[in-house]
């Protein structure tokens, strides 16, 4: 049996590469301006040129639709490297994947020709809306409509929540209810809408405790008419690919949550080499070292996991879910231990905004909870153990 056949994941030296130069940009473009686009909340514009200069916003995107074509893999290390040094940048290739996603897995030639370049290009940003106010983890008991009308064209009414880069994002990918007296789950179909159709819109910005750069608004549908051809699949299958499309996007989320934690990890560790109690530096205490040891093993561990993770879904493995889910709960989990332990080591300083690790904590917390709850992770981790 030869390496290859049983390895579950191998980094190349292209990957190697890759991570120094993606570390490179975030260290020299993104992290100095981390702190401002978190107090200001404002969407980190910086960020974003100096990712679509050097093609790192969606990385993903193949190169027939003129992108990179980094494997899923490569993307995660993208990701990762970004979130390091500010997890609202992170979300620039992470929601775009999100967003094409559906595209890339189920739409027509002609959809992928039409909206996957200019994503590749760095002219538009795509989002993903399938949470509703009453359908969060219940994605079923959405309420959105989207009905045909004689022409072939679909109007669409309701709204969507939560939704990552609203209002930045040119393109979205919306899933809605079309057939209303269908089977519940099989009667959701998937849209492209783009930014100007007219009766979309957007509800004010949501005030959250973390990842504040990156805008996180309603969408609003008021008789929105878009063309027929703009559907993703095939009607009644939205929410099968919207559930595909989590299988994958998970691992990202996983990614985002590595690379915060490792940016906590590393800014703890510089300053407990330098911060002196009791005439040393703090890091020749055990009790921290204990901490430190336990801080990066995890981390360690949940960087495997994503890996591991990214790899099946390059390959499109069939234990995708349980690897996906698996992946970005327990690295988020990690995530929220690690930062919170990186505020204890800092002592008070941790608690406050002129160190980094209380705004990595915060952005830290939505990783448990977007793209399924970890509470639903481990649902969705117990039905693939049952079915064997």
């Amino acid at each position: 049996m030869t390496a290859s056949e049983f390895d579950l994941y191998a980094l190349s030296e292209d990957h190697e590469a890759l991570r120094e130069a993606v570390r490179h940009v975030a260290e020299d473009k993104i992290a100095p301006h981390a702190a401002e686009v978190d107090e200001k909340s404002e969407f980190p514009q910086a960020a974003y040129d100096a990712l679509r200069a050097s093609d790192f916003h969606a990385p993903h995107i193949a190169e027939e639709y003129d992108g990179v074509g980094a494997d899923a893999l490569a993307t995660c290390i993208v990701i990762e490297e970004v979130a390091r040094a500010c997890a609202s940048s992170s979300l620039i290739p992470a929601v775009n994947k999100l967003g094409t996603m559906p595209l890339i897995l189920a739409a027509s030639d002609e959809v992928k020709a039409k909206y996957l370049p200019p994503v590749a290009a760095g002219e538009a940003m795509f989002s993903y809306g399938l949470s509703e106010r009453e359908a969060g983890s219940d994605t079923a008991g959405m309420r959105c409509r989207a009905l045909e009308q004689p022409d072939g064209s679909f109007v669409l009414n309701g709204q969507k929540s939560w939704i990552t880069n609203a209002g930045v994002s040119q393109f979205y990918t919306v899933l809605a209810v079309t057939d209303p007296d269908g089977p519940r789950g099989r009667n959701v179909t998937a849209f492209v809408v783009e930014k100007d159709d007219e009766g979309f819109g957007f509800g004010e910005k949501e005030h959250k405790l973390g990842i504040k750069g990156s805008p996180t608004r309603e969408l609003h549908f008021d008789d929105c008419r878009i063309p027929g051809d703009r559907m993703v699949g095939s009607p009644g299958e939205g929410l099968k690919i919207a559930l595909r499309t989590l299988d994958h996007t998970r691992v990202t989320i996983g990614a985002q949550a590595v690379g915060i934690a490792q940016g906590a990890l590393d800014f703890a560790l510089g300053y407990v080499k330098e911060r002196k109690q009791f005439g040393k530096a703090i890091a020749d205490f055990q009790g921290l070292q204990f901490m430190l040891a336990d801080m990066a093993m995890k981390l360690e561990a949940a960087r495997q996991m994503v890996y591991v993770a990214a790899s099946k879904s390059e390959r499109g493995d069939a234990d995708l879910p349980f690897f996906g889910a698996a992946a970005k709960c327990f690295a988020s989990d990690v995530a929220m231990e690690v930062t919170t332990d990186a505020v204890q080591l800092l002592g008070g300083y941790g608690y406050t905004k002129d160190f980094p690790v209380e705004r990595m904590m915060r952005d830290a917390k939505i990783t448990q909870i977007y793209e399924g709850t970890n509470q639903i992770q481990r649902v969705v981790m117990a039905r693939q153990l049952l079915k064997g």
